[in-house]
């Protein structure tokens, strides 16, 4: 029996949840009408570093926000029926609402640092989103691709806005875009862009990172249907386009953005033929889209902002319905392999509809808004005077692009029907208007694009603020249009009809794909990465408090021999004799006594007292040197060591005459740390003094800690969580020789 044919109870507890995107949309739309743009809102974060917890409302960034709050609006009343035998959906509900909420605080942070909080919380959100059904292997590692690809591409992205932020000298988005034709001599330019586009392309599933998007599509229909058409792979096109015009005209971004581009939309495209599985065929076509959106990025022409805002408008309008779609068909009959799918306008009617007013505006045929958005991007392309190959490449995507119009929309409704499927029919309301209400706002958009032109228009100009006044409708070229459309549109048809024989044929270059592609490069790096953590875990870990000291000793001593080197810096062994200058010495002689009698002795007792003297010497010398309660700390675990150890000694028997293999190689590493530890402080102690803390503490003591005691002001105020720590080891000391007193007790009274 087919999910649909189950009564659907407990299946509107969930509805309410479409509130939250439906008031932060009506507020949206409130103050488009009653206040221009752009919207400002800071706040006082870090104030020492010059942070703020500043956000900007643009054009572009109201674009975003609109799809976010609208598309997700009808994203949860679709999920309340597509979930509503599922027990976990309030889970799942909840993140994605978090994940809404890290959209929106994305597409409006004008903080550099804030900006990377959402953009990781994003990515962090979808690892839930894609991963709800962990029980299942393939969802699991889908999840975890997703989240590496995109979380590695954060760092990246990190390192980029830090640069950018230092050349600029300002920690917001808008000031760097202010400053951007300034940038252009700094030398550190082009590595700050390599690696905001790096984030940019792991998150927009760009070409060699676009193998997680697919992957992706193990996760529920309406996190897809979210994700993938509206908010996440559309966030890395937002940083793109909001950084366009700081950067638009230097050589290497537009190089960078038009080949990465061209070379995703098509290699997308043809991965899409390959598939059998309907959601699949439309993620290809997701990234597909993805590669032409950048790709109009990085055009030089005014006219292809325009272009930007409108394909970017009409994708979310048709690709969140056709998931919706392959939704509705899985959840009806079990299966979305289109070798299973067929005449199914009978069983389900309104979804059919659905599909076919979708396909109409993913083919940019008439009837829909991908009819408009197709032409503005060809009016770009013209403006900008694009390569053959690149005009080319296009009419190749846009071919493709009908041929999944097709599929989704005629293949699996049209024709003779498969064999009888029992109980199918037409799913609930909840997952038939979604779709349906969307579409037809597409179509709305087509007959009157001028209301779609205040919003669209403002969006452009935020990308390319030299774009002149203009309106969708009048940018229209219908003879060029019908010209394009009609050649797609045959191209498409014979895609379409040769999709199976295409698919067989290709066979051999999907299999070199899979051994050789980049999804191959991922795995043989995660199997790499593991090989290298064996090894490492092998050779460093083995088990030997000896071995870990060598280390650790021998990477301090080459640390400090880098920084020598690097420092070009020269022992200063003369200085002034301090007033506790003995109380040093003293504390010397009796480490050095303990470091002498530890090697000299052989009794375990007798090593354990001597290097309880290290411990006592360094107490004295914290004491002297202005530290007393350190001192306290050093005395009390030392006592306490001591006499644990010492107490527990004689259950071990006696101590072992066997040899140290490493006896020379460790004598001579420690008379390497004691003589680099000698020479570091003897350089640190000729260096001149610097007073300026001790001022500070002595001037704020009072005024601001209300203490005269400037000691006791810096433990317990300057240096509170440091002398917690002190009193947490103190007190974990204590409590590790409880039990040992408890057990003497108990001894002594048997």
């Amino acid at each position: 029996m087919s999910h649909a044919t189950h009564p659907a109870a407990g299946g509107p507890t969930c509805l309410w949840l479409a509130a939250a995107p439906l008031s932060l949309f009506l507020l949206l739309a409130w103050g488009l009408t009653h206040h221009a743009l752009p919207w400002h809102v800071d706040a006082s974060w870090v104030p020492s570093l010059g942070l703020s917890l500043g956000f900007r409302v643009d054009g572009l960034s109201a674009q975003m926000l609109a799809l976010i709050t609208g598309i997700g609006t009808w994203i949860f009343v679709y999920a309340s029926g597509y979930l509503a035998h599922e027990p976990r959906r309030g889970r799942l509900l909840g993140v994605l609402l978090l994940f809404m909420l890290a959209m929106v605080g994305a597409v409006t942070a004008d903080n550099l640092i804030l900006l990377f909080l959402f953009w990781e919380l994003t990515s962090i959100t979808s690892f839930l989103l894609v991963g709800f059904n962990h029980e299942q292997a393939a969802a699991r590692a889908a999840a975890r691709q997703a989240l590496l690809v995109t979380m590695g591409g954060g760092l990246a992205l990190l390192g980029g806005l830090v640069l950018l932020g230092q050349m600029a000298g300002t920690w917001t988005l808008s000031g760097i875009i202010a400053a951007g034709p300034d940038l252009a001599a700094d030398p550190r330019l082009p590595y700050a862009l390599m690696l905001v586009l790096l984030g940019a392309f792991t998150k927009s599933a760009q070409f060699p990172f676009h193998f997680w998007l697919p992957n992706a599509m193990s996760a529920p229909t309406p996190v897809s249907a979210y994700l993938h058409s509206a908010t996440m792979v559309k966030l890395g096109i937002y940083l793109m386009a909001r950084l366009d015009p700081a950067f638009n005209d230097l050589l290497f971004w537009e190089a960078i953005l038009i080949g990465t581009g061209t070379l995703t939309a098509v290699w997308a495209a043809v991965l899409a033929l390959r598939e059998r599985d309907l959601k699949r065929i439309l993620a290809h076509s997701t990234v597909s889209a993805l590669g032409t959106l950048t790709l109009l990025i990085g055009l030089p022409s005014p006219g292809a902002a325009l272009a930007v805002v409108a394909f970017l408008f009409a994708h979310a309008l048709y690709k969140a319905p056709l998931f919706m779609v392959a939704g509705n068909i899985d959840h009806a009959t079990g299966t979305r392999s289109i070798d299973h799918l067929m005449g199914l306008r009978r069983a389900m009617p309104l979804t059919a509809t659905a599909a076919v007013l979708a396909g109409l505006s993913m083919a940019g045929l008439p009837l829909s808004f991908g009819f408009v958005a197709k032409d503005v991007i060809a009016v770009a392309k013209a403006e900008a005077e694009v390569l053959t190959l690149v005009s080319y490449a296009t009419v190749f995507v846009n071919a493709i692009a009908v041929a999944v119009a097709g599929v989704a929309a005629v293949r699996v409704f049209w024709g003779p029907p498969e064999a009888p499927r029992g109980q199918v029919h037409e799913v609930s309301w909840r997952m038939f208007v979604p779709p349906l209400a969307i579409v037809l706002l597409g179509i709305e958009f087509e007959f009157f694009p001028a209301l779609a032109d205040p919003l669209l228009l403002a969006a452009a100009r935020s990308i390319s603020p030299q774009l002149g006044v203009v309106e969708l409708s009048a940018a229209l070229d219908l003879d060029v249009l019908l010209s394009a459309t009609g050649i797609t549109a045959v191209v498409g048809l014979l895609f379409f009809l040769a999709w199976d024989r295409l698919h067989q044929a290709l066979h051999r270059l999907y299999r070199l794909d899979e051994r050789f592609g980049p999804a191959a490069w991922y795995e043989h790096l995660l199997h790499g990465l593991s090989r290298v953590a064996a090894w490492h875990t092998r050779r460093l870990q083995d088990g030997r408090l000896s071995s870990y000291l060598r280390q650790t000793l021998a990477a301090l001593l080459l640390l400090g021999a880098f920084a020598w080197w690097a420092g070009d810096s020269r022992p200063l062994i003369g200085w002034d004799w301090p007033d506790q200058g003995w109380a040093w010495a003293v504390a010397a002689l009796l480490i050095v006594a303990g470091a002498a009698a530890a090697l000299l002795l052989r009794g375990r007792l007798a090593v354990l007292m001597a290097s309880g003297l290290v411990g006592y010497g360094s107490a004295v010398w914290f004491l002297f040197a202005g530290a007393p309660d350190l001192a306290f700390t050093q005395f009390m675990v030392e006592t306490a060591l001591v006499v644990v150890a010492a107490s527990v000694l004689p259950r071990y028997g006696p101590s072992s005459s066997r040899r140290e293999p490493w006896r020379w190689a460790n004598a001579a590493l420690a008379a390497a740390a004691g003589i680099g530890t000698f020479l570091l402080l003897a350089h640190l102690q000729g260096l001149p003094p610097n007073a300026e803390l001790a001022e500070w503490f002595g001037r704020t003591s009072l005024p601001e800690a209300h203490g005269r005691n400037v000691v006791n002001v810096i433990i317990v105020d300057f240096r509170a969580l440091d002398t917690l720590g002190e009193i947490a080891v103190v007190a974990f000391s204590l409590l590790a020789v409880l039990p040992l007193l408890a057990g003497l007790k108990k001894r002594r009274a048997a």
